[in-house]
């Protein structure tokens, strides 16, 4: 108890300096929500019509939290639990919308779906993104797999990359280093630097926009030595991420774009929880190509993309048994296309109509077996088609997609999604909104076909019901509350750690995501969130409540502060071969809460300093078992803009 008071002094200590700062601070600025959504029907749509709630981190959002990373910010937002985020650098992150998994989540990036053949699940690696590099980020939580495939079960994170400059030439830089300590091992060194550099701009048709980041983090343990009678040596991490866009606009009403990025990460990591080791090391190279163009007319628009992606990854691990280091590689493929076209039979009507084709292939190379590429491969073609209907104080969308699948054949998913403008004026609004959604889950190359792999799996398949409400007053209140159920057949499960099969239970997840925002006065914004997940069969960190409270202030015209705090729930691992109890039974991970402060200060128009202090009081948790988390880290850094 005086552990929590302490704490709440010092929040209490550090609201009312920001308040007292913002007294002295009259200026009034006049604020615009978003108001156009992209990922419910992949064009602009008002977010009033929309069924679905949508969180958008916005542009402003972006570049008041420089320094940290996508997953920092996804971490913060209702219905989405990052695990391993606070781990060590490079380790593995999982990302559930609403007690789904990794594999259940849909990337897109700038329109084009990213994946990792080589991969268990399948899923993108977000480490490999730099937010340096990012204009905004839209979450869609919900079955959207009409539009966007079987890895939509659950969600989608649409990530909007940043345009070129009006300019012919502006030159953009970020440096920042910081110290990066466990709760326990606390030596304030500068282990963590991180870069980046950009230049975009405008000549008359064409347009361009390149960026080069790079980060260096050491300084802790991948893996927890509490129980170790010295520290554990240190596992370092490096990344380097590039971008490249060209685009030309032929006319006013056709646009061709040119894409690129090649990103690289290696990383030392340990043998396992509560086990060092000093030989262990991976790598991941992606290399990612394509092309765009967009196409308007008169009553409609489309779009057309096509994208090819090389993953490398591998990593060398020591046996114990042979006293030797085993090599590990993994090579993947895959292509991606798609033509997608909105027609506008009136203002009230619009079909949405498209075909998705997608290529995968699989090579593995392992000392305990090889994945061939010429048998771990697969394809899909996809037609769809979904109808948005706005009629007065009404919405409706409704879709459905043709999966075709090489190996497992046809399988038709839908989804229905009302919405009613209950008050629609400008000082009030409030929807109720409705949907119901199946998904179908291909298993991976890796389920299929490694040492693990039964050719006999069943895909996955869910059911998705939602509803709920979304309001805002006077841009001084926005608030929502949605209640989801889902159930999901044929879950692929490793029990044994032997063969994957699917499931003989149906698992199912309920649960409540509630935030409001408010704006109690200028330049002051206080968020809270809460999130209650049930799940029936909980394998995956995932807490039954999580709560995020955030407060920014703008104490100054040109300073902007940002108080953070997350309260993560008891979770439940199931030891199966009792690496940290008894084998067979559930091991009960302790709740943590987490406080962060953050501060952006301009000087001039071409010049940012920033700050961060994560975890402020220190807090020892793990969220992970077996692995260390990042104790009470500093970060300072500089922006340019020219």
């Amino acid at each position: 108890m005086k552990k929590i008071s302490i704490k709440l002094s010092a929040l209490a200590l550090l609201l009312t300096t920001a308040s007292v700062a913002f007294a002295q601070e009259n200026q009034k600025e006049i604020e615009q929500l978003d108001e156009v959504v992209l990922s419910d029907t992949k064009f602009e749509l008002k977010k009033e019509n929309s069924g679905k709630v949508i969180y958008k981190i916005t542009s402003k959002e972006i570049k008041q939290n420089t320094g940290k990373t996508v997953i920092d910010l996804l971490d913060n937002i209702a219905g989405v639990e990052v695990n391993g985020n606070n781990n060590a650098s490079g380790s593995n992150v999982g990302l559930y919308f609403r007690g789904g998994r990794n594999r259940q989540v849909a990337v897109v990036i700038d329109g084009v779906l990213v994946t990792d053949p080589t991969g268990i699940s399948s899923s993108y690696n977000l480490n490999l993104l730099d937010l340096n590099q990012v204009e905004s980020i839209e979450i869609l939580k919900g079955s959207s797999s009409t539009l966007y495939g079987s890895g939509a079960a659950n969600g989608v994170i649409n990530i909007k990359l940043k345009k070129a400059s009006n300019t012919p030439i502006s030159f953009n830089y970020m440096a920042s280093v910081g110290t990066n300590d466990t709760q326990r091992n606390r030596k304030t060194n500068l282990d963590e630097l991180n870069q980046s550099v950009g230049v975009r701009g405008t000549l008359d048709k064409f347009s361009y926009l390149a960026n080069f980041s790079m980060s260096s983090v050491d300084g802790m343990s991948s893996a927890n030595d509490k129980n170790a009678a010295t520290p554990f040596e240190k596992d370092a991490f490096q990344s380097n991420n590039s971008m490249l866009k060209l685009s030309y606009q032929a006319t006013e009403k056709l646009n061709f774009e040119l894409f690129g990025d090649y990103n690289k990460y290696e990383y030392d990591y340990d043998g396992g929880a509560y086990f060092d080791s000093e030989i262990n090391n991976g790598f991941e190279n992606q290399l990612r190509v394509g092309f765009k163009s967009n196409f308007k007319y008169n009553k409609g628009e489309m779009i057309g993309t096509v994208s090819l992606s090389d993953v490398e990854r591998g990593f060398d691990s020591y046996n114990g048994f042979s006293d030797s280091v085993d090599n590990y590689l993994y090579e993947g493929k895959s292509l991606f296309a798609e033509i997608i076209n909105k027609y506008n039979f009136s203002e009230n009507v619009h079909i949405i109509t498209g075909v998705n084709y997608q290529d995968f292939d699989n090579q593995t190379t392992t000392p305990f077996g090889n994945i061939d590429n010429d048998l771990a491969n697969y394809t899909t073609i996809d037609p769809f088609a979904s109808v948005v209907y706005i009629r007065n104080k009404f919405n409706l969308n409704a879709g459905l997609r043709l999966n075709n699948h090489s190996e497992y054949g046809n399988h038709l998913v839908y989804h229905v999604n009302p919405s009613y403008n209950l008050k629609s004026s400008d000082d009030f609004k409030l929807k109720a909104l409705a949907s119901y959604s199946t998904a179908f889950i291909a298993p991976s190359t890796y389920q299929l076909f490694s040492v693990y792999g039964n050719t006999d799996l069943d895909p996955e398949e869910n059911s998705t019901i939602e509803f709920g409400l979304e309001t805002s007053y006077k841009k001084w209140l926005d608030a929502s509350a949605v209640f989801f159920y889902r159930e999901e057949d044929n879950a692929i499960v490793l029990p044994d750690f032997i063969t994957y099969r699917n499931a003989a239970y149906t698992t199912n997840a309920k649960g409540v995501e509630t935030v409001v925002s408010i704006k109690p006065i200028d330049k002051v914004t206080v968020t809270l969130a809460h999130t209650y997940t049930n799940k029936s069969a909980d394998f995956d960190y995932i807490p039954k409540h999580k709560i995020n409270a955030n407060i920014s202030v703008k104490p100054l015209e040109r300073t902007f502060v940002s108080l953070n705090f997350k309260n993560v729930g008891e979770r439940t691992y199931f030891d199966q071969y009792g690496s940290f109890g008894a084998a067979g039974e559930n091991v009960v991970i302790d709740s943590y809460s987490l406080v962060d402060l953050s501060v952006n200060h301009h000087l001039g128009s071409h010049m940012v300093l920033f700050g961060s202090l994560n975890n402020m009081f220190n807090e020892d948790y793990e969220d992970t078992l077996g692995f260390s988390t990042k104790g009470r880290n500093f970060r300072v850094g500089l922006k340019l803009n020219f």
